[in-house]
């Protein structure tokens, strides 16, 4: 019988009878691909063995606590929620360089050294490349098992075997099963792939960690159901220019999705970093207009940024809005409650925003350092260095109140601040000082009093 051959999307999945130039889905250009439809038969395989499920009630289902593993390594157990779950699938991504491959190397170390064998399967790079970084990270364990290999059915069952504690695969991308015809990378290779692994991974209660590829645009590489069949997805974040690295949940079944976990990266490998605050506000500037500290929250962890404007007249007929490490629309809208509630005049005003350490905060806490910070640079008069913020800011130049707050207090006491300003909502419920002067405000107004009188 002749193979039927079908154009598929590399960005979304997205089918089409013939080659389009953009797809109609996702808009991506130049993302078709000609794929082979495989007959029923070969396709069914994957799912042949599972069994049928018989109906039962909610109430006759058992639950109890799900077994957890610790990798001994706090920040990546933090986003995990606790640990790896047994028989979870984990999906690690990241720009290239960014530390993928270093953090599961020592996440393999640790779990080998507490819970015996691990297999660790690359598909990028030999033996010998593994043994270079693990010599350069001081790994050197007899129960990391190193296997080159990109066939998925000979993966499966050299794991059947082995029977390891955990599993890696580096990378999805280069994984391809024999039942298919299309190349390794492709929507088909990676979907049927990644299934696989899934049932493998729920049948032997083996956790499975994949590392995918990041798109130009930061998304996992292939389509995304490859998210919606894993159980945890994690991103690798950081800029070039800082040794620090962010890995942050983006969904997960067994815990929160607002974790964060914060690594340095060393000669040595990636490093814990333990109290982010104070590293963060290591090299922060005294008495300089256009710096303010805000505490932020991510996840169930507080923390201390610096925020940094700059306001200059402007060379050009419009004005320049740059924003790093926060959203450029909100920065553009609080400027617009800044021009219309105080009568600032930004106008004609270039207005440059950047979170110092490489950070993304998206929190809306950050609304009311963002406003200060601006405004100390427009009038040119710097913030006590002893003073933080945080408050939500909202169209009419109210203060919202925000989530955690006590909890913002604690970490910025433990640091050293003496005064908080935020909103009034939050500063008549809290119960203690905890050492600070608290000024509760209302408006932006009453914000900017407290700050510069």
């Amino acid at each position: 019988m002749k193979n039927k051959t079908f154009f598929q999307c590399q960005s979304c999945g997205y089918m089409s009878p013939k080659w389009l130039g953009k797809c109609p889905d996702c808009g991506a250009w130049n993302s078709f691909a000609e794929e082979k439809k495989e007959p029923a038969s070969r396709r069914s395989s994957i799912t042949s063995h599972l069994g049928k499920s018989e109906p039962q009630p909610l109430s006759a289902v058992t639950s109890g606590h799900e077994q957890r593993t610790s990798t001994c390594i706090k920040e990546l157990d933090r986003v995990l929620g606790g640990g790896v779950v047994s028989g979870s699938v984990i999906l690690i991504g990241g720009d290239p360089g960014i530390g993928k491959s270093t953090l599961i190397l020592q996440a393999l170390s640790g779990l080998s050294k507490k819970y015996g064998k691990v297999l660790y399967v690359s598909g990028e790079e030999s033996a010998e490349q593994i043994k270079i970084r693990a010599d350069r990270l001081s790994v050197n364990s007899e129960d990391i098992i190193l296997l080159s290999e990109t066939s998925l059915e000979s993966v499966i069952h050299t794991a059947s075997k082995l029977i390891p504690k955990a599993m890696v695969i580096d990378s999805i991308q280069t994984a391809y099963t024999e039942e298919l015809v299309s190349a390794p990378g492709s929507v088909s290779q990676v979907r049927e792939c990644a299934a696989k692994l899934m049932l493998f991974a729920k049948r032997s209660d083996i956790p499975v960690f994949l590392v995918g590829h990041v798109t130009k645009e930061g998304a996992i590489a292939g389509p995304r159901v490859l998210e919606h069949i894993v159980d945890t997805v994690l991103y690798f974040e950081g800029d070039r220019g800082y040794p620090y690295r962010i890995l942050r949940t983006v969904k997960n079944r067994f815990g929160s999705t607002n974790e964060i976990g914060i690594f340095e990266m060393s000669d040595a490998g990636l490093l814990e970093v333990e109290n982010p605050s104070e590293l963060f506000l290591l090299e922060r500037p005294l008495n300089v207009s256009g710096s303010v500290v805000v505490a932020s929250m991510e996840g169930s962890r507080p923390l201390m940024v610096e925020i940094q404007s700059l306001v200059s007249r402007t060379n050009f007929g419009m004005p320049r809005r740059t924003s790093i490490g926060f959203d450029f629309n909100r920065v553009n809208l609080l400027v617009a409650v800044l021009e219309k509630k105080i009568g600032l005049q930004l106008g004609g005003m270039d207005v440059f925003v950047n979170v110092v350490g490489g950070l993304k905060l998206i929190e809306p806490a950050v609304d009311l350092g963002i406003i200060t910070t601006i405004t100390s640079s427009l009038r040119d008069m710097p913030v006590d260095p002893e003073i933080f913020v945080f408050g939500e800011v909202g169209l009419s130049g109210e203060i919202r109140a925000v989530a955690q707050a006590e909890t913002r207090l604690k970490e910025a006491s433990k640091i050293g601040f003496k005064r908080a300003i935020m909103p009034s909502g939050n500063s008549d419920k809290i119960k203690g000082n905890f050492g600070l002067e608290i000024t509760g405000a209302k408006n932006v107004e009453e914000c900017l009093d407290a700050v510069f009188n």
